[in-house]
């Protein structure tokens, strides 16, 4: 199907404004203009919360979001996008507080080491000592240490698959996963990669800067780095995927989800057609983002 109105209408203004790819410039060059792009209002929750959680390299900035007081709250660990390069608790602030009012769990969104300075393994470490220390302490913040979760998108995604696989060889018990429009391979062959390669927001030049920044040569046979280099996807915790139809990274996500299915490890995929990648956290922008929180309510709500 055609990409959405709005969608349409967002990118025209972009290619007339002349805004210059990721790609084009610095990781600096980039952040300035992340910072530049509008964000929605967040919603209005009973509890935000900043915390710190002891991590490999010192502590690890969290805020927590709720909308009750209760405790024993199932939990996500959420890691936000942004090409691991890219955003920070405050720039993914209203996509956590709307998966907390939508699946009614306690949202540990975390503020992981970026790449550059920081390339694999530190921003997964972080994301992976958030993750284990809520499956041990998560009762002191009002969760409940039996139902956690990992939720991201897109760098996010790679971040929550990769936990994934390494709570599964270290023996801690996921209980879900929402992965959206996850980015688990570098390799840019698949006809989504190709045919959306530039035009639609995400370029395939703009993943593989985000790629060359994140994981250096010798970490490139990792699954905890590039999840698509895993040959056992077995013994997983159950996933739901979300993608968009003009995103390179649709393929790939989609991929994942036979991937995991024929592995055993229960999972399932929805495609929003028209939308473009990065439309699940811009709402204002691109009202197709409505019906994945719909999901977020309807299939991840029950499951975690």
């Amino acid at each position: 199907m055609p990409v959405d109105a709005d969608i349409a209408e967002m990118l025209a203004a972009a290619q007339a404004a002349g805004i210059p790819p990721l790609s084009s410039g610095t990781p600096d060059q980039a952040r300035t203009n992340y910072l530049r792009a509008p964000k929605p209002a967040g919603d209005e929750l009973v509890r935000v919360e900043n915390r710190a959680i002891p991590g490999p390299a010192g502590d690890i900035a969290v805020r927590l979001y709720a909308d009750s007081d209760a405790s024993g709250l199932p939990m996500i660990a959420f890691f936000h996008g942004g090409g691991w390069v890219l955003s920070s608790i405050e720039g993914h602030d209203s996509l956590a507080r709307r998966l907390a009012a939508r699946t009614g769990a306690l949202v540990v969104s975390v503020e992981y080491r970026l790449a550059p300075e920081h390339p694999f393994p530190a921003p997964h470490d972080d994301c992976w000592a958030v993750t284990a220390w809520l499956a041990e302490h998560g009762a002191s913040l009002g969760g409940d240490p039996d139902r956690v979760s990992v939720a991201g998108d897109s760098a996010g995604a790679n971040l929550a698959a990769g936990v994934a696989l390494r709570a599964r060889d270290e023996g801690l018990l996921l209980t879900y996963q929402l992965l959206i429009y996850p980015c688990v391979d570098d390799r840019q062959t698949r006809p989504s990669m190709v045919d959306n390669a530039s035009g639609y927001f995400l370029s395939a030049a703009d993943m593989a800067w985000f790629w060359d920044h994140f994981v250096p040569a010798e970490h490139r046979d990792n699954p905890y780095a590039i999840p698509a280099r895993a040959t056992d996807l077995s013994g997983l915790a159950p996933a739901h995927i979300q993608t968009a139809e003009y995103d390179p990274l649709r393929d790939e996500g989609e991929e994942w989800a036979a991937r995991l299915n024929a592995a055993g490890t229960p999972a399932t995929v929805t495609r929003f057609d028209g939308t473009v990648h990065g439309f699940v956290a811009r709402w204002e922008q691109m009202s197709g983002a409505l019906a994945a929180h719909d999901e977020f309510a309807e299939v991840v709500k029950p499951n975690i």
